[in-house]
């Protein structure tokens, strides 16, 4: 047995927390030396205190703690439930660092208000081209992940190759925070017979406003608001859906992937 002192250095838990943990009779020592009141501790609980500071750690309450460890809460379950954690806090941590790339593209806008534009816009005028596509409703833009498996595995499935880069048409009015309106589309050059969600279809040959947006999707409202002001201070309207070409997908479709190239596009005519 060891004195509480060496248990707390052994544990990195203070001598104060042990000492509440016994009050509370979450970890109660071995036994208690009745002339100098020492708790002594067993190597052995060093396990169960583990399991007490990972359950701490994934937000339980001490009450809480008790009655799992009362019902006798495995490894395996504890990894589990770590694993689960884990996931979370690298679920936040992407998050903030979205927000926190968006706030500087914010900032870069503002800076540059009365600046030149690092953004070059050019206008194309495009001949007809035939596509295939997935068109839905999904939650939110980077969410449209499993269209585009939808697409490509029918591609596949019916060796069909693109003829060129994929892209994203948007159908919506309005920005939204939720449920968007898009079709994922391959261009292609040969026959495919059609399913009840794969569609082939020829979009119609148009002038399109376009710009090049070289960095992460998070930053990107960077270059549509460059787009539309040019749009509106050269005379110009849009008459149709936004596109989205991935010059460079990002890759696993990440949000923050540096190496992105995205030309936006939107098909407009002389107001």
């Amino acid at each position: 047995m060891i004195r509480i002192g060496d248990f707390s250095k052994l544990s990195r838990v203070s001598v104060k927390t042990l000492r509440y943990y016994d009050e509370v009779g979450l970890l109660k020592p071995v036994e208690v030396d009745r002339f100098t009141g020492y708790r002594l501790y067993e190597y052995s609980q060093l396990s169960a205190l583990n399991r007490i500071l990972a359950l701490k750690e994934l937000g339980f309450s001490l009450e809480e703690i008790g009655r799992l460890l009362d019902d006798g809460l495995t490894a395996q379950q504890m990894r589990g439930m770590l694993k689960l954690r884990e996931a979370e806090a690298r679920r936040k941590v992407q998050e903030e660092s979205e927000r926190l790339l968006m706030l500087e593209a914010r900032l870069r806008q503002i800076e540059q208000e009365d600046g030149m534009s690092k953004y070059d816009v050019v206008i194309k005028n495009t001949e007809a081209m035939k596509v295939a596509s997935v068109r839905d409703v999904v939650p939110t833009p980077p969410e449209q992940g499993g269209l585009w498996g939808e697409l490509e595995g029918y591609l596949a499935m019916n060796r069909v190759r693109p003829t060129g880069p994929c892209f994203t048409l948007y159908f919506d009015e309005e920005f939204k925070e939720r449920d968007w309106d898009i079709a994922v589309c391959e261009p292609i050059a040969g026959d495919l017979k059609e399913s009840p969600r794969i569609k082939v279809q020829t979009l119609p040959a148009t002038s399109l406003a376009c710009t090049m947006h070289n960095g992460p999707f998070v930053t990107i409202n960077e270059a549509y608001a460059a787009l539309g002001k040019w749009i509106d201070s050269n005379g110009y309207r849009i008459t149709g859906p936004c596109r989205e070409v991935y010059l460079k997908p990002a890759h696993n479709g990440s949000q923050t992937d540096p190496e992105t190239v995205t030309e936006i596009q939107f098909p407009v005519e002389k107001a």
